[in-house]
């Protein structure tokens, strides 16, 4: 099955740690979790914490083991296929996460939504579309649903960040599929 995942971080420095990750399923379950620092993150920038509004206190006081959350990752996550919107920044706190609570820091891989919502895209036209065509059926439906994602601006939490990931893949591949129906309804 599909998981949309999503970390939020203390900073963006090379010494930034994960704080928070969401994830949610092709079929909407999801999780969350913020993540109390192992004793050597330290590490944090005010302008992080003013995106995402987790505060390095709330952590300490409300934060699950960051051995907990990652053994949850890996027991809810292990068989998924999961995605992100910047998998180089989400697979550096993943690895992080993993490491700290020494688990294989490649028990978990993450790939990119945008290849995902490609290859959506693509599975879906294939059938209707010939090859010449298709590439550039691809780019232009991912063009016209990316126009309306835009309008939202991320929320820099976790869960709903991940959400939206999920609703992108969503509309793309509702997209696609009207795009099916509409050149089947012309060949009638």
């Amino acid at each position: 099955m599909i998981a949309f995942l999503d970390f939020e971080a203390s900073s963006l420095s090379d010494r930034s740690y994960p704080i928070e990750i969401g994830w949610v399923f092709e079929d909407g379950g999801s999780e969350s979790h913020l993540i109390r620092p192992a004793p050597r993150w330290d590490d944090w920038d005010p302008a992080a914490e003013a995106l995402h509004g987790i505060s390095r206190a709330k952590l300490l006081t409300d934060g699950e083991h960051h051995e907990a959350v990652a053994r949850r990752m890996v027991e809810a996550l292990a068989d998924h296929d999961l995605y992100a919107s910047a998998p180089s920044w989400d697979g550096k706190w993943l690895s992080t996460l993993l490491r700290t609570a020494r688990l294989p820091r490649h028990a978990l891989r993450l790939r990119g939504t945008s290849a995902l919502l490609e290859e959506t895209a693509r599975r879906v036209l294939a059938p209707v579309l010939p090859g010449a065509t298709l590439g550039q059926a691809v780019e232009d439906l991912l063009a016209q649903t990316d126009v309306r994602e835009q309008e939202s601006a991320p929320a820099h939490r976790a869960l709903a960040d991940a959400k939206d990931e999920r609703r992108r893949w969503l509309n793309v591949r509702e997209a696609a599929l009207a795009a099916v129906r509409a050149l089947d309804g012309r060949t009638m």
